[in-house]
């Protein structure tokens, strides 16, 4: 599974952005997409995921607290991309954000290690 995440950059508090990841390879039929992201100095995070493949009637998604209300993610099962939408940035989602693949999507997990495929990041910067 490759992923290839694209769409960070520099922004002001309050600003918006949209990233993407686009996943190829073996990716499995049914599987869940995750965003993570790290600061310098701190460690992974899970910030959130969706459910894929066309097996799935309705995507199931989950959020960590802090981007709930500002942060959406969806997908496009037919490219097999998923996006997140970020609004009302804040200086402290400044951080490399990371897709990551994991082979179930009958539970969407936050624990990083239940994925096993990785993208390279891209970097979201909020300028305060």
């Amino acid at each position: 599974v490759q992923l290839v995440e694209s769409g960070g950059g520099l922004v002001q508090s309050g600003g918006s952005l949209t990233l993407a990841c686009a996943a190829s390879g073996r990716t499995g039929s049914s599987y869940a997409l995750g965003w993570f992201r790290q600061a310098p100095g701190k460690e992974r995070e899970f910030v959130a995921a969706i459910s894929m493949g066309n097996f799935m009637r309705s995507d199931k998604t989950i959020y960590t607290d802090s981007v709930k209300g500002r942060f959406t993610i969806a997908r496009d099962n037919a490219k097999n991309t998923m996006s997140l939408q970020m609004n009302s940035l804040k200086p402290e989602d400044t951080a490399r954000y990371y897709c990551a693949h994991r082979s179930s999507s009958m539970y969407l997990s936050q624990d990083p290690q239940l994925y096993n495929y990785w993208g390279q990041g891209t970097q979201v910067t909020v300028s305060s």
